[in-house]
């Protein structure tokens, strides 16, 4: 009986994952613990931390590509600075939010800083239309500047 509910459950997941959801859920708060798909709940669990992850790793390459972009696309700041300011503190808002929440993932943040530049600087050029060697090779700042609120390059 309870090999079938699990078996069950397994294909729910397969089928209709909102549903799975909702009655792995209930089982757990029924404390109905033989009868839960261990195999995908693990699964789901490790995959909210790679999300949490991908998230800081977006955030961060958004708030390098509008820093550089108002540290070096010279004839589009007049127009577009207001913009890129305003995103940059969005950006750095997220950031810090999702730090607050993970206090853990700062670590995580300083490992991926340098990678999270460099794709940054290529998407900045490709957006610019400006050569790629213009912007620097290293992080033009900190990762300490670089999330401060009050820093701009």
């Amino acid at each position: 009986m309870v090999t079938q509910s699990r078996q069950a459950q397994k294909q729910l997941y397969e089928t209709d994952y909102h549903l799975w959801v909702v009655e792995t859920v209930k089982k757990l708060q029924n404390q109905e613990f033989d009868t839960i798909d261990w195999e995908n709940l693990i699964d789901e669990f490790l995959d909210l931390s790679k999300r949490e992850k991908r998230k800081l790793q977006s955030l961060l390459k958004r708030l390098f590509k509008h820093l550089l972009k108002l540290k070096y696309w010279e004839n589009e700041t007049q127009r577009n600075r207001r913009h890129w300011r305003g995103e940059i503190a969005n950006f750095r808002q997220q950031i810090k939010y999702q730090l607050e929440d993970s206090p853990s993932l700062k670590s995580y943040l300083k490992e991926i800083f340098a990678q999270c530049y460099l794709d940054a600087r290529v998407i900045a050029s490709e957006k610019s239309g400006l050569p790629l060697d213009l912007f620097p090779e290293s992080p033009i700042a900190p990762l300490e500047e670089v999330l401060d609120e009050s820093w701009l390059p």
